[in-house]
């Protein structure tokens, strides 16, 4: 990491921002309640099932994320083309639902 601020841009709240906020926060309860599981010597599956439950969590912030970002922000700076040439551009945005 370095300590060098990245340049200013403009950033946009989309669609789905509160809800990405929302799922991230209901991690954080999960995460602590797996510090928590740890430290009280809980069983291992137990503490690896609320793990997997966390990992998912952020994974579909993180994929509702990109999504959002890609149907407004690549939409506006694209703006209206012919279908032929929105073809990569869709196939893009498919693509990127497995990340």
């Amino acid at each position: 990491m370095t300590d060098q601020a990245a340049p200013a841009q403009e950033h946009h709240i989309h669609e789905h921002h509160a809800d990405i906020a929302k799922r991230l926060k209901r991690a954080i309860g999960h995460l602590r309640s797996v510090v928590d599981m740890i430290e009280s010597n809980r069983a291992c599956v137990d503490i690896a099932q609320q793990l997997h439950a966390v990992e998912k969590a952020i994974s579909q912030a993180k994929r509702t994320l990109i999504q959002d970002h890609l149907d407004h922000c690549l939409e506006e700076t694209v703006g209206a083309l012919p279908k032929a040439q929105r073809k990569p551009i869709d196939e893009f945005k498919e693509i990127t639902k497995y990340l």
